[in-house]
């Protein structure tokens, strides 16, 4: 990961790794990386007071490494820490909410962490063209109709590790996914059966049954076979926005992440090899003029149970797998 993703070398760039030892993730992690990159300067979080953390980047220069390994996140800086790492031209790996994953889990994360050049970045190339020239997705999911996304997208983004072009170096970890949304998002519908919700708390909420939801006109207008946990999801972005909106298309890429593979950290498992959506008015990345800071309150995942998935006549997903 961090000879091919990151291109770190640790004969020519500085690195500081700051980490707590509050979970057994965390600790794990400190010590592979201690073990990856021993050149580095090691901080344990808690033994130091904020200043002295910020302190010990300051020597760095551009295109030098920062870790940051998090049982919770980190409050640093007045900014997202990160943001303001990379505005000085450093190298930035985030890994945070640790102390979410524990038991089994702990092995998934890890194998997550594996970079696989050749796969992350042929597929996520290959999907941002189809999905930049696409004019329609089709997404299957066992439903009695497929969810239907009506062309164009916004240009898609990608995070598989390849930061070539790109303004910064790094981001949050692990890795592995393709996004975009509808450039006008009231030219979707159709129904999606979807396996995993996001919880209030950001954690997954995996019904027995899968919820069905019905999309019309962009907007969720009804449910089958919800739960009562799906339902207070529902309802609170719709009591606190006025309507359910579906945004961000993902695609994951992560094939550590699957059916019975599952963690608990919602912003991990958004790479979850498969399509996941989001539900409510808010997203930072793609700005829509309808929609400002007082109206999108919510960015919900949800991760559908996909069986096949169209771009344009092209199958580009099914049995489980990226088929391009």
């Amino acid at each position: 990961m961090l000879a091919l993703a990151l291109e770190h070398d640790a004969a020519r760039s500085a690195a500081v790794v700051v980490a707590d030892a509050r979970s057994p993730l965390s600790r794990l992690l400190a010590s592979a990386y201690r073990d990856a990159i021993p050149s580095a300067r090691h901080l344990d979080f808690d033994a130091l007071a904020p200043a002295d953390v910020l302190a010990a980047f300051a020597p760095l220069a551009t295109g030098d490494l920062v870790v940051l390994i998090q049982s919770s996140n980190f409050r640093l800086a007045e900014f997202r820490l990160r943001v303001e790492l990379f505005a000085r031209g450093l190298k930035v790996v985030e890994h945070p909410h640790l102390e979410r994953m524990d038991g089994e889990e702990i092995p998934l994360y890890v194998e997550a962490l594996a970079y696989d050049p050749a796969y992350y970045r042929g597929t996520g190339q290959a999907l941002r063209a189809r999905i930049d020239a696409a004019r329609s997705c089709s997404i299957e999911t066992g439903a009695d109709a497929p969810l239907v996304f009506q062309g164009p997208f916004e240009p898609a983004k990608l995070n598989v590790g390849d930061y070539h072009g790109m303004r910064n170096v790094g981001g949050l970890y692990p890795i592995g996914e393709v996004f975009t949304e509808a450039v006008d998002l009231e030219r979707s519908g159709g129904l999606a059966r979807v396996d995993i919700f996001a919880d209030l708390d950001f954690r997954p909420h995996l019904p027995a049954i899968p919820v069905t939801l019905v999309v019309d006109k962009g907007r969720v207008a009804d449910t089958r076979d919800a739960t009562p946990e799906a339902l207070r999801i529902l309802e609170r972005i719709r009591a606190d926005e006025g309507e359910i909106w579906v945004r961000e298309l993902g695609f994951g890429l992560n094939r550590a992440f699957g059916p019975g593979r599952i963690v608990s950290d919602i912003g991990t498992l958004e790479r979850m090899c498969g399509v996941h959506l989001s539900l409510g008015a808010k997203h930072t990345v793609y700005k829509k003029p309808a929609f400002g800071r007082r109206t999108g309150r919510h960015h919900v995942d949800i991760f559908l149970a996909t069986q096949r998935v169209r771009l344009d006549d092209e199958v580009v997903f099914q049995g489980g797998a990226w088929a391009i």
